[in-house]
């Protein structure tokens, strides 16, 4: 498939990015380079192969999820410099 320098200059505008002159043939090629590189990739036979979930085979460690009440906020906030009603306090940032 080849993409012509109109619609690279149609989809940089649609994506609002600026793109010089200069560089609207290279973006053209490259954009019709991958899209070959599409069109090879669809002609792989991929009947009885099953969709992978993630790269890597190793399973991933669960831990047991525990039910805490909480309520340790004194814990909590002796570390921070300010607090106050069980809050942190921080300086405004915003007027």
């Amino acid at each position: 498939m080849t993409i012509t320098k109109e619609t690279v200059l149609k989809t940089a505008k649609l994506a609002r990015l600026k793109i010089e002159d200069e560089g609207v043939q290279r973006y053209a090629n490259e954009i019709s380079n991958l899209l070959n590189l599409i069109d090879v990739l669809n002609e792989v036979n991929t009947d009885g192969v099953e969709p992978m979930v993630n790269v890597n085979e190793s399973a991933i460690s669960m831990h047991k999820d525990e039910v805490s009440d909480g309520n340790c906020a004194d814990e909590i906030l002796k570390n921070a410099p300010k607090s106050k009603f069980n809050y942190f306090l921080v300086p405004k940032v915003i007027e």
